[in-house]
C-alpha cells in the first residue's frame, strides 16, 4: 500500500495543477476598446473610477506608451476618453451638444461607448472626484489611477504622456511643472490652471509642449500668458491658434488622431544634461537627477545643474538648504572618476560616488548630506493648512464642556458643513467621515489626517494633545477663529477653534487662477500654517508660516499674545 502513496500523491498535484492551468487558460480577459476600471483610494476608502482604452490585438507581453488624459469642469472620465479620440465635442457649457449625435445630452452620450479610431496606445481618463480641479485629493486620484495602470499593463514608462482641456488643461500643467520627470510631453488645451502654476513654468526645460488655444476663448489671454513663458523655458513648444473659435478649441486639437501622432516624437530623457527645476513645497522636491532635501516650505527654491562636461557640473541654486545629484546612469558620469561640482561660484572635487549631497552650512555650501530633525519640516510634515485635506482625512466635533442638545447640534452641523466638499460644479465626490471625539478610533490616529472642530474644553481630542500644539484659542473669547495646522504621528492635525474658517469674508476681490475645489477648501488654499482674524477672513490678526522646526516665528508671537484671544504654548 505504500508503493501506491507517491502515485496517489502525484496524481492529486497534476489534477490541481490541471485545473488551475484551465483556469488561467479560461480566466477572462479585459476586451480591446474603451471601458471602466476603478482603483482604491486611500484618501476616502472608496473605489474610484476611470476609464481605459486597450488597442486592438492587445499584446501582454509589450510595453505599450500610455496617454492620460485631464477631463474638464462639469464632465467625467467616459465624456474625457471620447474627447481624447475625437469623439462629441462640447464640454457641457450648453444644454444641447452638437458634437454628439444630434441634439443628444452629455448624459445621454456617458452611457454608451461610441466606435474609436484603433491606436496603438493604452488611454486612460480619471473620473477625479468632478469639477474638482487636479490637486489635493483629484491629483492623489491622478497618480493612484497611474500606479493601478501599471499593474494591470506593461507601460513603457517612458513614453507616458499627459493632455486634457479647460480644467483639465489646467490640471495638465499643473502635474507637468510639478513632477516633469514623469511626462514624456504635455498637451494642455484651452488652459485654466490653479493659482502659482505659471511660478513653475521654468520646470518645462526637458519637456515638449504643445498649447492649443481659441483666439475667441475667454482663456486666451491665460493661454498668450503661458505661450510667453513656455516660448524661452519648454523644451519645445508647439502652438496652435484656431481663428474665430471659442472655448472648445478640443474640437480641433484632438480630431482624427492627431495628439496620438504628435505624442509619438517623444521620449522621456531621464538624464538630460541640464536640469532647471523650482519648487516651493517637500511634496514637489525631485525632478530627473536633482532632489532638493532641504528648503523653507511656501518659499520658491530653484536650481539649475548642468553638466559642463564629462564628471563635470555646474549648479546655480536660490532658496535651496541642500540637495542630492544622482548622477548613476547619466552619460556623461563614470564611476571611475572623480566628479567636479562647482555651486554657486564654489568648486568641489568629490570621489565619486552614484549620489552627490550638498547642504549649507554657515552660510557656505558643504560636501554633506543633510538629514532633517525628527521635529523639523519635511516631505510629509511641511503644512500649509490645506495640506491636511490632501489626503485622507477625518472631522471630529467636541461633546466636551456639557453642551445642551442644540449646542451639540450646531457643533456636529459645523462638521457636517466642514465636510460638505460643494464647489463650483456641484458636489464633489469626495467623502471623509464625521464623527464626535468619542467615535474617533485607534485607527485613525494611524490613518488619516485629523480635522479638529472646537477648543481644548470642548474637543478631547484637542486636549488629548494640548501639551503638545503651539496655541489654543481662550475659553472667553469670542468673535475670533483661529486655525491652524501641526504634525502629529505622522499625519496632520488642523485645528479650528472658534468662528469657522469659512466664515464669509466681506472682500472677495483679488482671486487669481481657477478655483474649482469645493469653497471651504478653497478658502484654506488662501492661508499658510497659522491664521487668527477676527469676525471675518477678510480681518487677519495674524498669520504666516511656522519655521522650519514648527516653530511660531518671533514676531507672530507678540502679535498673538497681545490679541488677547490666544494663549501660545511655544516649547
Amino acid at each position: 500500500m505504500k508503493s501506491f502513496r507517491p502515485i496517489c500523491q502525484l496524481l492529486i498535484l497534476a489534477a490541481v495543477l490541471l485545473a488551475f492551468n484551465s483556469d488561467y487558460a479560461f480566466a477572462q480577459k479585459l476586451k480591446p476598446g474603451p471601458q471602466d476600471l476603478s482603483f482604491f483610494s486611500s484618501a476616502d476608502e472608496r473605489d474610484q473610477p476611470y476609464a481605459v482604452y486597450i488597442p486592438e490585438n492587445f499584446d501582454e507581453t509589450k510595453a505599450y506608451p500610455l496617454v492620460i488624459f485631464l477631463h474638464g469642469a462639469w464632465s467625467n472620465h467616459r465624456l474625457g476618453l471620447r474627447r481624447l479620440f475625437g469623439v462629441g465635442n462640447s464640454q457641457g457649457y450648453d444644454f444641447i451638444k452638437p458634437g454628439n449625435v444630434p441634439f443628444e445630452t452629455d448624459v445621454e452620450a456617458t452611457r454608451y461607448w461610441p466606435p474609436f479610431t484603433p491606436v496603438g496606445y493604452i488611454a486612460a481618463a480619471p473620473y477625479a472626484r468632478g469639477t474638482a480641479g487636479y490637486q489635493g485629493i483629484p491629483e492623489q486620484d491622478v497618480y493612484e489611477m497611474l500606479d493601478d495602470i501599471k499593474s494591470r499593463f506593461l507601460i513603457d514608462v517612458d513614453r507616458i504622456y499627459l493632455t486634457g482641456l479647460s480644467m483639465g488643461g489646467g490640471g495638465t500643467l499643473w502635474l507637468g511643472m510639478t513632477r516633469p520627470d514623469v511626462w514624456a510631453a504635455i498637451a494642455p488645451v484651452c488652459p485654466a490652471p490653479p493659482e502659482g502654476t505659471i511660478d513653475l513654468a521654468g520646470n518645462a526645460l526637458n519637456i515638449p509642449v504643445h498649447l492649443f488655444i481659441g483666439d475667441k476663448d475667454f482663456l486666451y489671454k491665460t493661454a498668450s500668458e503661458w505661450k510667453a513663458m513656455l516660448e524661452t523655458t519648454a523644451r519645445r513648444l508647439d502652438y496652435v491658434e484656431y481663428p474665430g473659435v471659442g472655448h472648445n478649441s478640443w474640437e480641433w486639437a484632438y480630431k482624427d488622431g492627431f495628439i496620438f501622432e504628435w505624442f509619438s516624437q517623444f521620449k522621456r530623457d531621464m538624464f538630460p544634461e541640464q536640469v532647471k527645476f523650482s519648487s516651493k513645497w517637500f511634496k514637489y522636491n525631485k525632478a530627473y537627477w536633482v532632489t532638493f532635501d532641504d528648503l523653507v516650505p511656501g518659499t520658491m527654491a530653484t536650481i539649475d545643474a548642468q553638466f559642463t562636461a564629462g564628471n563635470a557640473v555646474e549648479v546655480t541654486s536660490s532658496g535651496l538648504g541642500a540637495f542630492t545629484l544622482h548622477l548613476s546612469g547619466h552619460p556623461q558620469f563614470s564611476a571611475d572618476k572623480k566628479v567636479t561640482v562647482k555651486v554657486d561660484g564654489k568648486s568641489f572635487s568629490v570621489r565619486s560616488a552614484d549620489a552627490i549631497s550638498f547642504m549649507k552650512s554657515g552660510g557656505s555650501w558643504a560636501n554633506r548630506k543633510f538629514t532633517p530633525g525628527l521635529t523639523s519640516k519635511q516631505p510629509g510634515a511641511e503644512g500649509p493648512l490645506s495640506a491636511a485635506v490632501n489626503s485622507s482625512h477625518v472631522y471630529v466635533y467636541g461633546t466636551g464642556g456639557n453642551p445642551s442638545p442644540e449646542e451639540l447640534t450646531a457643533r456636529r452641523e459645523q462638521a457636517a458643513s466642514a465636510a460638505d466638499w460643494s464647489g463650483m460644479g456641484g458636489r464633489i465626490m469626495v467623502f471623509p467621515r464625521v464623527i464626535s471625539d468619542k467615535e474617533i478610533r485607534q485607527s485613525d490616529y494611524v490613518t488619516s489626517n485629523l480635522i479638529l472642530l472646537g477648543t481644548r474644553e470642548t474637543n478631547a481630542v484637542i486636549e488629548k494633545f494640548a501639551d503638545k500644539l503651539p496655541l489654543h484659542l481662550n475659553t472667553d473669547t469670542s468673535g475670533y477663529g483661529l486655525v491652524y495646522v501641526f504634525p502629529m504621528n505622522r499625519h496632520y492635525i488642523l485645528v479650528n477653534s472658534g468662528l469657522s474658517w469659512w466664515t464669509p469674508p466681506k472682500n472677495t476681490s483679488g482671486q487669481t487662477g481657477y478655483a474649482f475645489q469645493g469653497s471651504k477648501v478653497e478658502i484654506l488654499k488662501k492661508f499658510q500654517d497659522f491664521v487668527l482674524f477676527r469676525e471675518s477672513t477678510d480681518n487677519i490678526v495674524s498669520q504666516g508660516l511656522f519655521d522650519n522646526n514648527w516653530k511660531i516665528p518671533a514676531g507672530a508671537i507678540e502679535t498673538l499674545k497681545s490679541s488677547g484671544a490666544v494663549t501660545v504654548n511655544q516649547q
